[in-house]
Formats: structure tokens, sequence, C-alpha cells
């Protein structure tokens, strides 16, 4: 290894927002973090809603006008006629035509 162009690796401090200390090695002397290995939804099986900085209120700020139109219509959607290619008797009629191929080829 060629000497003075490697980061020091020495030992580090991971900090929980839960209160949770990790000693480990890094390249950086401190480390903090939201969540981790005692406090994550998929270790410990509960569910934790983190709001980091306010993102929930922007979102529904900047999105009220569109979330409001969409509450307000609670009515179905109507629903389009269904535009048939073949009136039901030439339906009946090509069925009838498969059946009449299919006894054909099978005898």
């Amino acid at each position: 290894m060629k000497k003075e162009i490697h980061p020091k690796y020495g030992p580090c401090t991971i900090q929980c927002a839960c209160g949770n200390i990790v000693e480990t090695r890094s390249v950086l002397p401190r480390i903090q973090v939201d969540i981790c290995s005692v406090c994550h939804p998929f270790y410990t099986g509960k569910q934790k809603i983190l709001d980091t900085a306010g993102r929930i209120d922007r979102f529904k700020k900047k999105f009220q006008d569109r979330v409001a139109v969409t509450k307000k219509s609670t009515k179905a959607a109507p629903k389009m006629p269904v535009k048939l290619k073949f009136s039901e008797d030439a339906r009946r009629e090509k069925l009838q035509a498969l059946k009449d191929k299919v006894k054909a080829q099978g005898k």
C-alpha cells in the first residue's frame, strides 16, 4: 500500500436517535443515525412513524387542493357502454362454427 494516500481508519461511535450507541471502526470518528437495529420496525415488529423535518406537513400543504378534490368525489365513475364488435347472433354463429370445426377434427 502507498503511504499517506489512505484515510485514517480508527475507532468510531455510532449514535442512534433512540440513544443506542455502537462502537466500531471507521474513517469517521463519530456517526449519527436516525434509526438502528434496536429501534427499526423490521427488528422490533412495531411500526414507528418518523416525521423528519415536517415532511408530512409540507406534503399536505403542497397537495391540499388535490387531496380535497379527491375526497369530495366519492361517487363511482359512470360506466361506459361496452361496444361489441359483433352482434349477439353473429357471436353465436361464430361460436357454433368453431364447435363444429373442433368436432370435425376430433372424428
